[in-house]
């Protein structure tokens, strides 16, 4: 069955006739999650288009920049159609029914217009999620992309231990690894790449700048690659010589909670609890307040997608999810450690997609 049966038989079970699929908040980003499930239903990889699914309907509609495209990428299965750059006008004359839209991907002023070009007898009803959940699952081919990007991923970081880290600046380091992932045949990085020294290293999400990694400090890095259009995320968290005990033994907690979280990975596991399972530990060791976001997330054509590993968290884990085990100590302007692995949700339990020991490692 194709994802866009699986769509059909989704939307029916929802009473609705029709999805609208893609991004009406800001048409033409290819970064938001509206095009992402675009994306993953039709294989276009272009920054203007949408698609209408239900029981007997597969339609998908762009302008005359990308119809060629189109004609590559999107399968014979869905009804090509080429209209005005604005799509809505031609998208809004298909209509039939109750018409469900991406709630979280549309934009007010979207909607309105919806509303306004909808034939008679039409229903819009908001119907966010439908395709994420589709998506949740990884199938083979998926997962061979995802394994293949964090193939390259563990690839730079070999690259990053070759060469070395002291002296060079945070902002050197990232430029060099995203560079090593476009030879190596990525698309591209995942997400700008994190290189955070000594202090720089307690804030999560730090920029990498002009700061020079210096000796005997620990540097986080961050990174990830695309490979056919699906992401990897990886964090290592490295020191330049001896570090001091605090250091150290902050290191090894990070350690052995991602090692229990990752152990407590399976189909069923609630994701509150699994967050639990590595905060605890952390908090115990008088941490808790060092470590103040979630244990990890979905990745996929996104590298932030569902589910959400958190203490807020209403998600169980699916067999087929992809999910990041990052738990984290930040301790503010002295350092911070962060260690993270993909993991993909088999029968039984887990499987680590990154072949990087966890393990302390010196490099100079």
């Amino acid at each position: 069955m194709s994802r866009a049966e699986r769509l059909a038989a989704v939307v029916a079970e929802r009473e609705l006739d029709q999805l609208l699929v893609g991004d009406l908040v800001r048409p033409g980003d290819s970064d938001r999650s509206g095009m992402a499930n675009l994306r993953y239903l039709t294989g276009f990889g272009g920054t203007s288009g949408l698609c209408l699914v239900g029981k007997g309907t597969a339609l998908f509609f762009t302008d005359f920049r990308y119809a060629e495209r189109a004609e590559h990428e999107v399968p014979g299965s869905f009804e090509r159609v080429q209209a005005e750059p604005q799509l809505l006008p031609t998208v809004a004359e298909r209509f039939a029914g109750r018409v469900g839209y991406d709630d979280a991907n549309t934009s007010v002023r979207s909607l309105r217009r919806l509303e306004e070009l909808a034939p008679d007898g039409t229903e819009l009803v908001a119907a966010g999620g439908l395709v994420e959940r589709l998506r949740r699952s990884k199938d083979a081919g998926e997962l061979a992309a995802i394994t293949e990007a964090q193939r390259l991923t563990d690839e730079v970081y070999g690259s990053i231990v070759e060469r070395g880290l002291v002296g060079r600046t945070e902002r050197e380091v990232a430029l060099a690894a995203e560079r090593r992932m476009l030879e190596l045949g990525a698309e591209g990085p995942s997400f700008p790449a994190i290189v955070a020294a000594g202090e720089n290293g307690a804030l999560p999400h730090a920029e990498p700048g002009e700061r020079e990694v210096g000796p005997s400090e620990l540097v986080v890095i961050d990174m990830g690659a695309i490979v056919d259009g699906y992401c990897s995320d990886c964090t290592r968290t490295f020191a330049t010589g001896e570090l001091e005990t605090e250091a150290r033994d902050v290191y090894e907690l990070v350690l052995e909670a991602q090692a229990a979280g990752r152990a407590a990975v399976r189909a069923g596991a609630s994701c509150r609890e699994l967050d639990g399972v590595a905060r605890e530990l952390i908090a115990a060791a008088g941490h808790g307040d060092e470590f103040g976001h979630g244990l990890g997330h979905g990745v996929g054509i996104e590298v932030h997608e569902a589910p959400r590993l958190a203490k807020t968290s209403e998600d169980e884990l699916v067999e087929g999810d992809v999910v990041t085990v990052e738990p984290g100590v930040y301790v503010p302007g002295r350092f911070g450690v962060r260690i993270e692995d993909m993991v993909s949700v088999e029968p039984g339990g887990c499987r680590t997609l990154s072949a990087r020991p966890g393990e302390l490692q010196v490099v100079a």
